[in-house]
């Protein structure tokens, strides 16, 4: 029985990818844990491993190409012991993709329940159970005892196919009441017209465009472009924020920074890697403000894992620097750049951007002196940075002149009230302001 490879979903927000290359050819032999392509998701350019074991017996998707959905066959695996000859009815006795299809052709259920007969086969008593790594993982997974199972793959191998069939095997025992289901048939159609495509809320830019004649590029949108429109979206329509700003003295930090610096050739420090280090110290001390909400309860976290934001030429991503409490500056500073550079070459890996309990934004380097950025669920609060700059200040009653830098926090309401956002970017406030205080 061959064995279909499909788009696998390799991050929870993954709904479609693009095949990027492939590393195996047809005809090529696998074994379990080979890798066989590259997929691009909505974040980052992933391998996928193989599962079962066979041979590769016709590439159903063509490398470089776009927008594959989830769970498509990608490919068709032969397994030991069959040819090409089994290729010509491999597209007709998988469901995964037409199943889509089904509702709309009544004999087309009707064909499941045949498989059924195998399924309800004899048990194979004490003997040991011949099945592939993937027909195992689904039996697991559905509840299927492998000795109820009759194996149509070589010398008798349990395959993917016969879990699939078993699956369906145990409801069609009320074999009796299907019997109407014809009847269900006719209102099939009814399920056809309920996917109505979305559209989006407010004005058809490209109708709009279209009617009155403007010239535009259409710039066809990146699978991490739909994911960030998609989330932030959701946020502005579900999450209570509200917004508070202190502004930060950093001259003692500046010099802190550039006598560091000038110790070691083994890190660079850069402003922000302080600010990691201070938003880490000061979810310490303010733990309530670390945690995120839940219908249920609130999650407290009992780390500090920082999410930064990093501008990549196809979207923002958050790569983490984890359990930033426990790292010095040179640490920080070492692995932020690691991750930076990971990011721009869209090769994080999941558990390298996915979590974190709070996030920083810095738009500084760019000139922006103040902003409000949006918070990153489930995260309760995002750090907006703007830009140090020279400011009148008033010291001991008298006016000079000090590096200032403006902190803006995004907070979720239903996590921390006001004295709690009030009481964080405070602690931040003191740590940056005396920078040797976060070196004990």
């Amino acid at each position: 029985m061959t064995v279909q490879i499909l788009m696998p979903a390799l991050s929870p927000t993954m709904t479609e990818g693009n095949l990027a290359k492939w590393l195996k050819k047809e005809g090529d032999t696998v074994k379990s844990g080979d890798v066989l392509a590259e997929i691009e998701t909505d974040k980052a350019t992933m391998e996928v491993e193989a599962v079962d074991e066979g041979r590769i017996g016709k590439i159903l998707i063509p490398a470089g190409s776009q927008g594959v959905a989830v769970n498509t066959p990608i490919a068709i695996l032969l397994e030991e012991g069959e040819d090409e000859s089994a290729l010509a009815s491999a597209g007709s006795a998988p469901a995964p993709a037409p199943a889509a299809a089904a509702p709309a052709a009544a004999p087309a259920p009707a064909a499941a329940p045949a498989p059924a007969a195998p399924a309800a086969a004899p048990a194979s008593g004490g003997e040991r159970v011949f099945a592939s790594p993937l027909a195992r993982r689904i039996a697991e997974q559905a509840g299927v005892d492998l000795k109820t199972v009759r194996g149509t793959g070589p010398h008798g191998r349990i395959v993917k196919a016969d879990v699939e069939a078993a699956k369906t095997a145990g409801p069609a025992k009320a074999a009796a009441a299907p019997a109407a289901a014809p009847a269900p048939a006719s209102a099939a159609p009814a399920p056809a017209a309920a996917p109505a495509p979305a559209k989006a809320e407010g004005v058809d830019a490209k109708a709009l465009a279209d009617k009155l004649g403007m010239a535009y590029t259409a710039v066809p949108n990146s699978g991490m472009r739909k994911t960030i429109a998609k989330r932030l979206g959701e946020v502005k329509r579900t999450v209570p924020d509200y917004f508070l700003t202190v502004d930060v003295e950093i001259d003692a930090l500046m010099k802190v920074r550039a006598e560091l610096n000038g110790r070691s050739d083994a890190y660079k420090l850069s402003v922000n890697d302080f600010i990691i280090r201070a938003v880490a110290l000061a979810l310490k001390k303010v733990p309530a403000l670390n945690a995120a909400w839940t219908d249920e309860a609130m999650l407290q976290y009992s780390h500090a894992d920082i999410s930064v934001a990093v501008a990549t030429p196809t979207g923002l991503i958050t790569p983490i620097v984890k359990k930033a409490e426990t790292k010095g500056l040179a640490d920080i500073s070492n692995e932020m750049k690691s991750l930076a550079k990971k990011a721009r070459d869209n090769a994080l890996k999941p558990e390298e951007y996915q979590g974190g309990t709070i996030s920083i934004s810095n738009l500084g380097m760019m000139g922006i002196k103040q902003f409000q950025a949006i918070i990153n669920p489930p995260q309760a609060c995002i750090l907006a940075v703007g830009a140090s700059e020279q400011r009148p200040v008033v010291k001991d009653g008298a006016l000079a002149i000090a590096t200032v830098m403006s902190l803006t926090g995004t907070f979720d309401h239903r996590v921390a009230d006001g004295a709690v956002g009030a009481e964080f970017l405070g602690a931040v406030k003191k740590l940056l302001e005396d920078p040797l205080s976060m070196l004990l």
